[in-house]
């Protein structure tokens, strides 16, 4: 006898081979939209005021420009906006999931393949990362070396992150100059900085921005700083070196980490 066959489909998009988010991230941008605050926000989609900034840092930084920012007025002094983007994206994301439902009401009728064949295309397409960080942008440009290249990726106007990757790893990706490609950096990669930048150092990459959440906890705390065009960095440090340092809301800080600390992936 042939089993039962239940086919679900769950819509997700992907930018630069990253993970974008699918219909949650989705309703919370439209709930953000709808209330004009994140906090409101994230309790509609039943999201942790936390896991919903994550959200929208993760969004905002792979799509390469803002998709939500903050606004003057509103309750408590500021609320939260989508941009132009940000609302075009909702309506392509709902004009898809009905086109879906529509091909998936379809493909039940007449099911190819097995359930077992389903799960393992939902196995090797749902890879995910641990890395707090994650930009998208551009090669602008590439240092070649016998053994290593530095390769300089612009994710904002005016923002370029360095990383340090294999000569052959360079080759396989097949980056070049004006090709996308995205980078990946661990929070507990990122030491912070306050006072003038550039700090005279020897790690490549110096983001200056102002401190725009502190999460604490037991022993650490997450800091979050944003750059120009809403691109935010996560950092994690100890509580004791965030008072030491006075990190507080609204101070300049900078984020500082290693080219070498940076993963570099590009587009499936």
């Amino acid at each position: 006898m042939t089993p039962a066959f239940d086919l679900q489909a769950q819509l997700r998009m992907g930018v630069g081979g990253q993970d974008f988010g699918g219909s949650r991230r989705i309703a919370l941008l439209h709930a953000i939209g709808e209330h004009g605050s994140i906090t409101q926000g994230a309790k509609a989609v039943g999201l942790s005021y936390k896991a919903a900034w994550d959200a929208v840092d993760a969004m905002n930084n792979l799509a390469g420009e803002p998709l939500v920012v903050r606004s003057p007025g509103g309750k408590g002094g500021g609320g939260t906006t989508l941009t132009e983007r940000g609302k075009q994206l909702v309506e392509g994301f709902q004009l898809m999931e009905d086109a879906q439902r529509r091909f998936v009401a379809q493909l039940a009728q007449h099911p190819q393949g097995s359930p077992a064949q389903m799960a393992l295309l939902q196995r090797i397409s749902s890879l995910k990362t641990s890395a707090r960080n994650q930009f998208f942008g551009k090669v602008s440009r590439i240092t070649s070396g016998a053994v290593n290249d530095e390769v300089e990726l612009e994710i904002a106007p005016g923002q370029l992150l360095v990383a340090i990757i294999t000569h052959e790893s360079a080759e396989q990706l097949g980056l070049a100059v004006d090709s996308e490609a995205f980078a990946l950096v661990k929070a507990s990669s990122i030491l912070l900085a306050t006072g003038s930048a550039p700090l005279k150092l020897s790690a490549r990459n110096q983001l200056t921005g102002q401190v725009v959440r502190i999460t604490p906890g037991a022993v650490n705390c997450e800091v979050v700083i944003e750059l120009t065009g809403s691109i935010t960095v996560a950092a994690i440090v100890t509580q004791a070196s965030a008072q030491s340092m006075g990190l507080q809301l609204g101070c300049t800080a900078s984020a500082i980490f290693k080219a070498s600390s940076v993963i570099v992936g590009v587009p499936a």
